[in-house]
């Protein structure tokens, strides 16, 4: 299904196991910041602001699961602050608080190396 999702048009890059990868990454991405700051692991009980991190990411899902190589740009400038950002937060908070920040470091890790080799294979 995600397959069909993900459509090879001209000014797009190919399709195949690291863009099915990279969108897939990214869904879970914005899932889990949500989750993450409204239900799991919140600065503040019953939620932050900080959910609204997951806004950048959700707006480029549609041209990622496109294929279009202005998303891939966007996701290459933006993962590694979500990388930075667990790190940080894993290093720095205990308990579920750094399992989570962990979880959502490895996640944006994997999707970035995902997009890296997207945007390989299209050259």
């Amino acid at each position: 299904m995600l397959q069909a999702m993900v459509q090879e048009r001209r000014g797009s890059a190919p399709v195949g196991s690291a863009a099915r990868l990279a969108s897939l990454g990214l869904v879970a991405l914005v899932l889990v910041c949500l989750l993450w700051e409204l239900l799991l692991a919140p600065l503040r009980p019953g939620g932050s602001w900080l959910a609204l991190k997951a806004l950048p990411l959700a707006l480029l899902v549609p041209s990622a699961l496109r294929g279009t190589r202005r998303a891939l740009q966007w996701l290459s400038l933006l993962l590694p602050f979500y990388v930075a950002e667990g790190a940080a937060r894993g290093v720095t908070e205990t308990g579920r608080h750094a399992l989570v920040a962990w979880f959502a470091a490895a996640i944006a890790l994997a999707t970035f190396v995902a997009v890296l080799r997207w945007t390989r294979a299209g050259r």
